[in-house]
């Protein structure tokens, strides 16, 4: 099943390239057959024109019926929902696609997962913006037979225990015996993610699990290698779509 995981990823990125809302409409049959990626075409006004079955259940929804023709805000928590929005109508106003971007979501059972999210420009015939379509790919687990795992793990290991200090890309390829290239190139093959998304990664889950406790944000955001509250806060919207402190009152009202 590893083994599907890339060649996956790559079918599903291919297919959005260069897509007009003339011919995106046929991959909704490929995409419900991946449990693992979330994906939906939206109109100008962001509205949802079509989505997976995977989207449908993360949503905790019934049918695809229960989608079409709103927009996050009408789907989503208010936490979330306004975050998507205005993550949306940026692309769809300014004709610039998201690449790479590094989320965490919050399933129907409140359970958090990573995820790389794409979201691309649709183009009507005469090239104006007539929608947009993107995925969410959960992130796999990495691949261990790769043959730099270990060096590479040895880089990987030194960020989860020092996620706290400031780290520097050329300092974690010394470690693994690699060039800078080489590592980020290694890393995205066998951890699906850049080294920068694995230390944005683990500083907010351990920034997550903090959360959960009584230490105040300023400390947390020391704690978990942000210079200051504000820098913390906006990589922490940024990413999980909520300020810490909302995502906080979230974990208590469970």
């Amino acid at each position: 099943m590893k083994q599907l995981a890339a060649p996956t990823t790559v079918l599903a990125e291919r297919l959005l390239l260069g897509a007009s809302l003339d011919n995106v409409f046929f991959a909704e049959i490929l995409f419900d057959a991946l449990p693992d990626v979330v994906f939906f075409v939206k109109d100008k006004q962001a509205r949802y024109l079509l989505a997976n079955r995977t989207l449908v259940t993360r949503c905790g929804l019934v049918d695809k019926a229960a989608l079409l023709g709103r927009t996050v805000s009408d789907i989503f928590p208010p936490s979330f929902g306004t975050n998507y929005l205005e993550q949306d109508l940026r692309v769809l106003n300014t004709g610039i696609d998201i690449h790479d971007q590094l989320e965490l979501h919050l399933y129907p059972n409140r359970a958090p997962g990573w995820c790389v999210t794409h979201k691309i420009v649709l183009r009507d015939r005469d090239g104006g913006i007539a929608g947009m379509a993107g995925i969410s790919r959960d992130l796999a687990m990495p691949d261990k037979n790769h043959p730099v795992y270990k060096r590479v793990a040895a880089a990987a290991r030194f960020i989860h225990d020092h996620y706290d200090q400031q780290l520097q890309i050329s300092d974690l390829a010394q470690i693994a015996d690699l060039s800078v290239s080489q590592l980020e190139r290694y890393f995205h093959k066998i951890f699906f993610l850049n080294p920068r998304q694995m230390i944005i990664k683990t500083r907010l889950d351990a920034a997550s699990v903090k959360l959960a406790g009584d230490d105040n944000i300023t400390e947390i955001a020391v704690a978990c290698g942000y210079h200051d509250h504000s820098a913390f806060t906006r990589q922490f919207k940024a990413t999980v779509g909520m300020t810490p402190r909302a995502y906080r009152l979230l974990l208590r009202s469970r």
